[in-house]
């Protein structure tokens, strides 16, 4: 079992940025892809994010060009810098470990998935 805590959520204004981080209780996630999500109010969750055991990188289109994900495997931690924040960029943001080491971006192939973090941009 690999526990997952987020933090660094809050709210913002149009424009500005948050640095979310995920900190993983094993660290066996080094050998795993880790990803984001997010999940607004009445709508599915989606993905924002994700980084492979090597450190390759995959964004959805909303977010290309504006947040960056990295990783540290020495502290087993992710995590997701947001810049040019928008007000659709409203929701809970879910880091998650998946079932591989290479870039995946379905829901199904993630297996372990943190609580949230709750990120509000204003307009």
């Amino acid at each position: 079992q690999v526990h997952l805590v987020e933090s660094g959520g809050g709210l913002v204004q149009t424009g500005g940025a948050l640095n979310l981080s995920c900190a993983a209780s094993a660290r066996t996630v080094s050998n795993y892809a880790m990803g984001w999500f997010r999940q607004a109010p009445g709508k599915e969750r989606e993905f924002v994010a994700t980084i492979s055991w090597r450190g390759t990188t995959y964004y959805a289109d909303s977010v290309k060009g504006r947040f960056t994900i990295s990783r540290d495997n020495a502290k087993n931690t992710v995590y997701l810098q947001m810049n040019s924040l928008k007000p659709e960029d409203t929701a809970v943001y879910y880091c998650a470990v998946a079932r591989t080491g290479d870039i995946v971006v379905k829901t199904p192939a993630y297996v372990y998935w943190g609580q949230g973090t709750q990120v509000t941009v204003s307009s």
